[in-house]
């Protein structure tokens, strides 16, 4: 669960990024943020993943209160996120198992549980057969499912995707989104930032829309914003 109460973000130089935000995202929903370039979608994000602090208002995350968080608990946070990067930010001197072991051992996973969560999410977003390969020898969209397996394999209860298909064709794009929406049935809270209309009208989901900070419109069908 996401939960923002009267949430203003203003940087130092007067820039006001999120203007009394006050919105609630419940435990297995998926939603699409979105809204022009500078609209407050990146500061939601790091504000969630507490990279940033709200000037003013509370934010909930998973029913603790971020402001109540000690900085050397903010790791377990971002723990039970999974963020899945437009730019992937994979580890390209790592093969695709090697990147999503990675992110396993940072949690300090069993070998049984890293054997696991493996096999299971390579599958998952279809990846099999690609375990040995870098990630220069993948195609983007392929990449991108390498992004998303590694955010996946440490079974986090919120899933955070920002522009998941934006160097994506239609066709990888969709094959993207259906994973997104299959781990979403299996009760995932996933979070979509993207400006793909098409996407946003095929999908009948809730579609929350950010202007100038503020929130401009929230719907529980997909459309134009």
């Amino acid at each position: 669960m996401i939960e923002f109460k009267q949430v203003t973000k203003k940087y130092d130089h007067g820039v006001i990024a999120l203007d009394n935000i006050s919105l609630k995202i419940e435990k297995g929903e998926f939603v699409f943020l979105v809204g022009p370039s500078g609209s407050g979608k990146s500061t939601f994000l790091k504000l969630v993943i507490k990279e940033e602090d709200p000037t003013s208002g509370n934010i909930n995350i998973n029913s603790r209160d971020l402001s109540k968080l000690k900085d050397k608990d903010v790791p377990y946070l971002r723990r039970k996120i999974g963020f899945v990067f437009q730019d992937f930010r994979l580890l390209y001197d790592k093969t695709v198992a090697e990147n999503i072991i990675f992110a396993l051992r940072v949690i300090e996973a069993s070998e049984r549980e890293i054997r696991t969560q493996l096999s299971s999410v390579i599958k998952q977003v279809g990846l099999e057969g690609k375990e040995n390969s870098y990630p220069n020898q993948l195609s983007g969209g392929e990449q991108q499912r390498v992004a998303l397996a590694r955010a996946l394999a440490t079974r986090p209860p919120i899933i955070i995707a920002d522009e998941p298909t934006g160097n994506l064709d239609a066709v990888t794009a969709k094959g993207i989104m259906d994973t997104l929406y299959e781990i979403n049935t299996k009760g995932t809270t996933v979070v979509v930032v993207t400006h793909d209309q098409n996407i946003i009208r095929a999908s009948n989901k809730r579609v929350i829309a950010l202007d100038k900070g503020k929130i401009v419109s929230d719907t529980k069908t997909g459309g134009v914003m």
